[in-house]
């Protein structure tokens, strides 16, 4: 459990730098407390990430471990090159942030969960959970992914708040594509050599 959560943390923390959510968040910020900020974003990763997780089980133990292993790769070399192509909020995002209204948790999480949907961060704890099995392995991804998360947003508000900019692009952009493509060619070893 604590190997797949020290994982799924790093993978999911790098994948998230740089992100359309890491935007989200900062946006969210200039308008709310910081702390319903983070419960709302909290909220809505701990029910995406779940939901990945079992999915990523159900594949998991329906097909043997080598392709997994392979399609795991690759997914993580697409994932590098998905975070070189970048993320950015259009200006509509932009807007329904600033203009949430009612509660600010129940204003983030939404707009978070529906912006995690089908996102890189929701495709990668699949992939991390399809290869990780027992209830254990899957409970450390699950656990680690959603803290992954919720670390690098925090850590975009506190800098925006701080700098009242964004981190440096490139170098997080850099970064976490590179992240990304080590633990493709990782997992492409681990199927194709066994």
């Amino acid at each position: 459990m604590v190997t797949a959560f020290i994982i799924s943390l790093a993978v999911i923390f790098v994948a998230e730098l740089g992100d359309k959510s890491q935007l989200m968040a900062m946006t969210f910020a200039t308008r709310f407390r910081a702390m319903p900020v983070l419960i709302g974003i909290t909220a809505a990763t701990a029910l995406v990430h779940l939901a990945s997780v079992v999915v990523g089980a159900v594949l998991g133990a329906a097909l043997p471990t080598r392709p997994i292993s392979v399609l795991a790769g690759l997914a993580f070399l697409g994932f590098a090159l998905w975070t070189l192509r970048g993320d950015e909020l259009d200006d509509e995002e932009r807007d329904k942030a600033r203009k949430a209204r009612g509660s600010a948790i129940l204003a983030v999480g939404t707009a978070f969960f529906l912006a995690e949907l089908g996102d890189k961060t929701m495709l990668a704890t699949i992939t991390l959970a399809a290869d990780h099995g027992g209830f254990l392995g899957l409970t450390g991804i699950w656990l680690g992914s959603t803290v992954g998360m919720v670390a690098a947003d925090a850590l975009a508000i506190v800098v925006g708040q701080m700098l009242g900019k964004r981190l440096p692009e490139r170098v997080i952009k850099y970064g976490a594509a590179a992240g990304f493509a080590v633990f493709g060619v990782l997992l492409l070893v681990e199927g194709v050599v066994g």
